[in-house]
C-alpha cells in the first residue's frame, strides 16, 4: 500500500501581519514605544549554486517569505535583541565589543551588520529591536541573510544613510551584510544570498555577476520572470533536513576552488576557459579526481546559468527545465552537496510532471525547488509529501515562491 500523507504548506504573512507582531513583540520586551518596523525576504536560489565565491553568475528571486525587524535607536552603544524564534531571552551587547571572534549567537547577524557599516565609516548607535521571521530556518533559504538584511536597511534609515533609496546604495548595503556573515557570523558565504534579499525587484529574477570591479550596474540586471502567463509556478520544497553555512562542508568546498584555481594560475574559475585543458592540468596534481569534479560543477554551471537567464529573458522559462535537472546531478555528483532528501524530491517531482527540478542553497539538506504547471501544483507537493512518507522520512513542507520585492 502506498504511504500517503498530506502536503504541509507555510504561507507567507501579510505585510499588516508581519508588522504587528513585531510591535507587539517589542512592545512586551521594551515598553510601549513606537518604533519603525523593516522587513527583508528570503531567497530562493533558481540555478547558479556555488558560483558567487567563483566570481561567477547567480540568478535568485526574493520569496514573498520575510524577517520582520521593529527598531528604536539609543543614545548610547547598546544593542538589546528579542526574537520571537528565541522566546524568553534577550540577546545585548554593546557594539564597541563587536569583533570578529567576539560575538556569539544570533545577534552576531544583527550587530555584525551595524559593526560593518560603522567600519565603511558611518555612525551607528545602538538600538533596540524584536524580530519575528516566516521564512523558514535551516531550510536553505537565506533566513541569515533576511535578518541581515532587514537590519540593514532599518540601521540605514534610522541613522539616516540614505543607501537604500539606489541600487548602487542597496550593492553596500550588500557588502556590509556580507561582512557580517563572514567576519562576525563566521560563514564563509560569498554575497548571493544578501545580494537577493537587497536587490531583487518583484516579478523579476536577479542575474548577478559576482566578478570583481564591476559597478552596481553592471554587477546585477532585472530578469522578467512572468511565471504566471506562462501557467508556471515555483513549488519551494523544504526537506526538513537542516541546513547550516556555518559547517565544514561548505568551507571545504571553497578552499577546493581557490586552490584549483591557484594551481591553474587564474584569480577565480570564472577565468576558465577551456575545461579540458583545466582538467588536464589538475589531473598532475589531483589524482583522486576531486578537484577536478569540484572545477567542472563550477565552470558548467556558470554556462547553465548563462542559458537559463537568455531563454527567462526571451520569454521561454517553460523550457529551462532540462538546465534545472542538469544543475541537480552535478550538484549531486560533481561537487556532492545534495543529500537523500534533495534527491528524493527533484526524482518523485520529475516523476510526477515537473517540467524541472533542482536542490537550492548551499546543499547539506534544506530545499529544492520544481518548476511546475499551475494545474499540476498539488498533484506534484502530493507525490513528494507520498515519496517521504514512503521513505519514513520527516514530512517536508512546501512554500510557493512568486518572484517578490525586495528589503524595506
Amino acid at each position: 500500500m502506498t504511504a500517503h500523507t498530506t502536503p504541509q504548506w507555510l504561507d507567507a504573512w501579510t505585510p499588516e501581519e508581519g508588522e504587528a507582531r513585531v510591535r507587539d513583540l517589542f512592545a512586551q520586551a521594551f515598553g510601549e514605544a513606537t518604533p519603525g518596523v523593516w522587513s527583508a525576504p528570503g531567497r530562493v536560489n533558481l540555478i547558479g549554486e556555488h558560483t558567487d565565491y567563483n566570481a561567477g553568475l547567480c540568478l535568485p528571486t526574493a520569496l514573498p517569505h520575510r524577517t520582520y525587524a521593529a527598531l528604536r535607536s539609543r543614545d548610547d552603544d547598546v544593542v538589546r535583541l528579542v526574537s520571537a524564534q528565541a522566546p524568553g531571552t534577550v540577546w545585548e551587547a554593546r557594539l564597541s565589543e563587536v569583533a570578529p571572534g567576539a560575538v556569539e549567537g544570533w545577534g552576531a547577524y544583527v550587530t555584525g551588520v551595524a559593526w560593518a557599516l560603522s567600519e565603511a565609516g558611518h555612525k551607528i548607535s545602538g538600538f533596540d529591536a524584536a524580530v519575528d521571521s516566516c521564512v523558514p530556518f535551516g531550510a536553505g533559504l537565506s533566513s541569515s541573510a533576511a535578518l541581515e538584511a532587514a537590519f540593514a536597511v532599518a540601521l540605514d534609515a534610522v541613522a539616516g544613510l540614505g543607501l537604500a533609496s539606489s541600487d548602487a546604495g542597496r550593492a553596500v548595503l550588500v557588502d556590509a551584510c556580507r561582512r557580517a556573515e563572514n567576519e562576525i557570523a563566521g560563514a564563509p558565504t560569498g554575497g548571493l544570498d544578501q545580494s537577493a534579499s537587497l536587490r531583487c525587484g518583484e516579478g523579476h529574477a536577479l542575474l548577478l555577476d559576482f566578478r570583481p570591479g564591476l559597478t552596481s550596474s553592471e554587477s546585477a540586471r532585472q530578469v522578467p520572470f512572468d511565471l504566471a502567463s506562462a501557467g508556471l509556478t515555483l513549488l519551494v520544497v523544504d526537506t526538513r533536513a537542516e541546513h547550516s553555512h556555518a559547517t565544514g562542508e561548505y568551507g571545504t568546498r571553497r578552499a577546493s576552488c581557490e586552490e584549483a584555481a591557484e594551481l591553474l594560475g587564474v584569480a577565480s574559475l570564472r577565468e576558465v576557459t577551456d575545461l579540458g585543458a583545466a582538467v588536464d592540468t589538475l589531473l598532475l596534481h589531483d589524482s583522486t579526481g576531486v578537484l577536478v569534479r569540484r572545477v567542472r560543477h563550477v565552470v558548467r554551471e556558470i554556462e547553465r546559468t548563462a542559458a537559463f537567464a537568455d531563454l527567462v529573458g526571451a520569454g521561454r522559462v517553460d523550457e529551462v527545465g532540462p538546465l534545472m535537472v542538469a544543475s541537480h546531478e552535478s550538484l549531486r555528483d560533481d561537487y556532492e552537496v545534495s543529500c537523500r532528501e534533495l534527491d528524493l524530491v527533484v526524482s518523485a517531482a520529475l516523476d510526477a510532471g515537473a517540467l524541472g527540478a533542482r536542490m537550492t542553497g548551499g546543499g547539506f539538506g534544506g530545499s529544492a525547488i520544481a518548476l511546475v504547471r499551475v494545474s499540476d501544483e498539488e498533484r506534484v507537493a502530493q507525490a513528494v509529501a507520498d515519496a517521504f512518507a514512503a521513505a519514513s522520512l520527516t514530512p517536508p513542507a512546501f512554500l510557493d515562491a512568486p518572484p517578490s520585492a525586495p528589503a524595506g
